[in-house]
């Protein structure tokens, strides 16, 4: 008993204890803070690239694609296993391929993507696809190409007024060239066509951020999304051909946009329907991807060494939605790792404060262990005292730094806002990272290992202290007293 309340009286009247309890507070709050966050980023950059990927997709390098989409998704159905496992497929066609557009007041816009052709219905078994589609789920309707009401009336309206200014240029050039041959009187003008005559091109579904401009705004420094490609306006897709690499090119007219909240598929993907591209490119009942969706992920790597033995002789890459996007999700896990360690060097900074304390506190208190050790105590519980002195300061600290550390994870948006107010300066760029607010993962066994850390850290550094004041002698410590 006496142990324990010469550690207390020790923690509430030596202020430099306190030093120790700050520094150790510090860093385990540091440590949840940092995990949390970069966890939240990793959890939300995982769940997101799992839903726009599918479990399994067979894939091949050649542009020209394979052969027979339907004939191998049958043959792959034909086997009892994967039969078992597999709950939906859909083929498609990606490709690179220049768009051309008018941006409006930005002016006209030539950019590079990846158009990819797709059956909307197989494609939305699949996931990833529907659920992103911004005016399909606004107006709860199918995912489709067809063009809305509103869509077709302003395409068919921007159609009307540049046949109109086109007509009217051309009844000027006439008026200049008859005025110049001073010559008979100009003829009745040509009736514009109707507009039920007007032919309209296939629908396109563009990438949100291909269909935004996204300027910072000077006074309020805030990020704002203005549309220049809206529904019913025209894009030129060009592209090479299949069989041969000569360019091909066609108008499509815009129908949903695409909004996954990633810019990587946000700013790059344009999606069009399946036959069209196959019949653009002269590569009929051709495909260069097959999308498979599973029922439970764990029996992936089965699934995988199954369907990549069946199509081993076609030359077909299979693989999972982890192995295609493996280098980001190791480089996440490392930089995770390494930023563990460097600032756990914030709790052995305090361990080695702790040390340097304890020693002296030996060196104080030599007197009084020699007093100790005379009335009968043992030099296992000299050694007890100062252990049980660090693992208190080591649990307070931790203790501490755990409610400082939860307390800033769960208000850490709040946070950001308070100090991007203080400073003038955005100190999460949504512009950057394209979420709304810092996603934030709290694992209650990262905090549990955290803490368990930190309080075996501060231990660890009072055993020398603890030892040296232990194996004092009562008539050496006494001598000069």
């Amino acid at each position: 008993m006496y142990k324990l309340l010469l550690c207390w009286r020790y923690l509430r009247t030596r202020y430099l204890a306190l030093a120790c309890v700050v520094s150790v507070m510090l860093g385990v709050a540091t440590l949840i803070v940092v995990n949390s966050v970069m966890s939240g980023f990793s959890t939300k950059l995982r769940d997101r690239l799992h839903a726009l990927l599918s479990d399994i997709v067979i894939e091949t390098q050649d542009l020209r694609g394979f052969a027979d989409p339907e004939g191998k998704m049958a043959r792959i159905m034909s086997d009892p296993f994967l039969k078992e496992h597999i709950v939906a497929m859909a083929p498609s066609m990606e490709i690179f391929a220049i768009i051309k557009y008018d941006a409006g007041i930005w002016g006209p816009r030539t950019r590079t993507v990846r158009v990819v052709g797709v059956d909307p219905k197989s494609r939305s078994r699949i996931g990833g696809f529907k659920e992103h589609l911004v005016l399909a789920n606004q107006n709860h309707t199918e995912p489709s190409f067809e063009l809305s009401a509103e869509a077709k009336r302003r395409y068919e309206m921007r159609e009307k007024l540049q046949s109109d200014i086109r007509e009217m240029e051309r009844l000027q050039k006439e008026r200049e060239r008859l005025a110049a041959a001073d010559g008979p009187s100009l003829p009745a003008p040509t009736p514009f066509p109707a507009i039920k005559d007007l032919k309209t091109p296939r629908g396109a579904i563009v990438g949100h951020l291909i269909a935004t401009m996204r300027p910072r705004d000077p006074e309020t420094k805030k990020v704002k999304d203005f549309t220049v490609l809206d529904y019913g306006d025209e894009i030129e897709v060009i592209t090479i051909g299949g069989q041969k690499p000569n360019p091909v090119q066609d108008r499509f007219v815009v129908v949903d946009q695409f909004k996954s909240e990633m810019s990587e598929y946000d700013n790059n993907f344009v999606y069009v329907p399946l036959d069209h591209l196959q019949h653009l490119r002269t590569m009929e009942d051709r495909v260069t991807t097959i999308h498979i969706s599973i029922k439970d992920f764990s029996v992936a790597k089965e699934v995988k060494e199954r369907l990549q033995y069946m199509f081993e002789l076609d030359g077909l890459h299979v693989n999972t939605w982890e192995d295609l996007q493996g280098a980001l999700l190791s480089a996440i896990s490392i930089e995770k790792g390494i930023l563990n360690i460097l600032l756990f060097l914030i709790v052995a900074v305090a361990g080695f404060g702790i040390l340097a304390i304890f020693t002296m506190i030996v060196s104080e208190k030599t007197r009084d262990i020699g007093i100790l050790k005379a009335l009968g105590a043992s030099n296992g519980g000299v050694m007890k005292i100062f252990m049980g002195y660090g693992l208190l300061l080591g649990v307070v600290g931790s203790v501490l730094g755990s409610s400082l550390g939860l307390s800033l994870a769960i208000w850490i948006n709040n946070v950001e806002q308070f100090l991007t107010q203080l400073t003038g300066q955005e100190v999460f760029n949504r512009e950057t990272y394209y979420f709304k607010e810092i996603p934030i993962d709290i694992q209650p066994g990262m905090v549990v290992m955290v803490n368990l850390g930190t309080i075996l850290i501060a231990t660890m550094f009072s055993v020398l202290p603890a030892l040296r004041a232990a194996l004092l002698h009562p008539v050496q410590a006494l001598r000069y007293e």
